[in-house]
């Protein structure tokens, strides 16, 4: 294999490879396979950005963030739901998949649909 260099950004973390054609062209031609693919109703689903926004800077769950961005506390939503708070707060954790009953009443709350409440 032919030697590969790398072009770093400021903070010294690789960006960029560059290297010889031969080699691009192998990888090209190694094994590529179409992965099947079927399309259903949810295609279309999308997440606002200032939802997603929420959830990158703050560091939480999908659920948190469209709670948050929806100015709701966990207290909030578990009075509107009749619930405990601790159970808001076991649906916002990240490895978190709540009931489809659960994601419809809080999509409800949040409006928004609950589709848009899983990824």
């Amino acid at each position: 294999m032919s030697k590969i260099q790398y072009i770093n950004d400021t903070a010294g973390k690789p960006q960029f490879v560059v290297l010889p054609i031969a080699e691009y062209e192998k990888l090209l031609s190694d094994g590529w396979e179409d992965v099947p693919y079927q399309a259903d109703e949810h295609d279309d689903e999308t997440v606002p950005g200032e939802v997603v926004s929420i959830m990158v800077k703050q560091d939480v769950s999908l659920l948190a963030a469209w709670r948050i961005h929806s100015g709701l506390s966990q207290y909030d939503v578990a009075e509107k739901l009749e619930t405990t708070q601790s159970a808001v707060s076991q649906w916002e954790s990240v490895d978190s998949k709540p009931q489809k009953k659960t994601r419809e009443k809080l999509a409800a709350l949040y409006g928004c649909r609950p589709e848009q409440l899983t990824l």
